[in-house]
């Protein structure tokens, strides 16, 4: 456990309005930024900000915008979809702000455009929507809990994007209010630092930018969250063979629905199944027996505590959602 973990735990402040340990702390990077947006960035701004208190000490809030931070995003690229041979790999350092923006020029160069022609015209399409890829970097820089000391970890892969920012949900918080845009900032002051340089619009609204960004995809993103991290998976949305077995025709509409309930979760129910479809209970067994007869799924357990999971699903340990 870092040493700011153990003082946050023994005052119950608030990390980002704690004393930095570094006093010696320099804003190149962060005051070319606010220049660019032609937000002022002085003595007084900083104070208003919180990135110094009334008596000019600074707060772990400066230090977090400062070129001293020593907060990481680790980046790394994988051939496949495996971790297993590494491609390319980056850690961008410094500023929050100006580790925001090596990140997206990073994910940039790897959010590959391909067209199709459909008819007399070419119609392209880059791998990811660029608003998913933003918002879900700024998600991972905005909540995350910087009283740890462990990187951001930003993993790309041939069919998916994976998110992987310290620090789970707070407490009180499921992952349903966060769909329905419920947003209790962990960091409000670097929130408040990121909505006067318009990088984000307002609290709660990121989350449902990325899933309306794929409101026409075979495939949504997915969140995952334990008590100590969060996950948001972008899949790929020009990866064919990803998609396979949701356009597999020996599957009805309502079965593919019930394929896409994995989406979100790696189990469920039968309740799952009547409330997703809106349908009776001996329609959702129906379902679920014709699913199991394809070997789409498989049952695990039996009687009424009965669960499914994808039948290529090892059930290995997972984040808790």
């Amino acid at each position: 456990m870092a040493l700011d973990k153990k003082r946050k735990e023994t005052d119950g402040e608030k990390y980002e309005d704690m004393r930095s340990l570094n006093q010696d702390l320099t804003f190149a990077a962060t005051g070319q930024f606010f220049k660019t947006e032609n937000v002022p960035f002085g003595l007084n701004q900083q104070k208003t900000l919180r990135l110094q208190t009334a008596d000019g000490i600074y707060t772990n809030l400066g230090f977090l915008l400062s070129d001293q931070c020593v907060h990481t995003i680790k980046l790394a690229v994988f051939e496949g979809i495996e971790k297993e041979v590494f491609k390319d790999r980056r850690e961008f350092s410094g500023s929050l702000l100006k580790q925001l923006e090596d990140a997206y020029t990073f994910l940039d160069m790897y959010n590959h455009n391909h067209g199709e022609v459909k008819g007399l015209y070419r119609e392209d399409r880059r791998d990811y929507p660029e608003e998913a890829l933003r918002e879900a970097l700024l998600n991972a820089l905005v909540h995350r809990d910087y009283a740890f000391s462990s990187s951001t970890l930003i993993s790309i892969f041939e069919d998916r994007i994976e998110f992987v920012s310290v620090g789970g949900l707070l407490k009180g918080i499921s992952l349903d209010d966060i769909m329905l845009g419920l947003s209790a900032p962990r960091n409000i002051n670097l929130a408040n630092v990121f909505y006067r340089l318009r990088l984000i619009e307002a609290y709660g609204t990121g989350i449902q930018k990325i899933f309306r960004s794929y409101a026409h995809c075979a495939k949504i993103p997915k969140l995952q969250t334990s008590g100590n991290a969060f996950k948001i998976t972008l899949p790929n949305r020009n990866t064919a063979n990803y998609y396979a077995h949701i356009n597999s025709p020996s599957l009805t509409v309502n079965e593919e629905k019930v394929i896409y309930l994995f989406d979100r979760q790696e189990e469920i129910v039968r309740k799952d199944v009547e409330t997703a479809l809106d349908v009776s209970q001996a329609m959702a067994v129906r379902i679920l027996r014709s699913l199991t007869d394809k070997q789409t799924i498989r049952p695990v357990g039996g009687g009424k505590k009965t669960k499914y999971v994808k039948a290529d699903s090892s059930m290995s340990p997972r984040l808790k959602q």
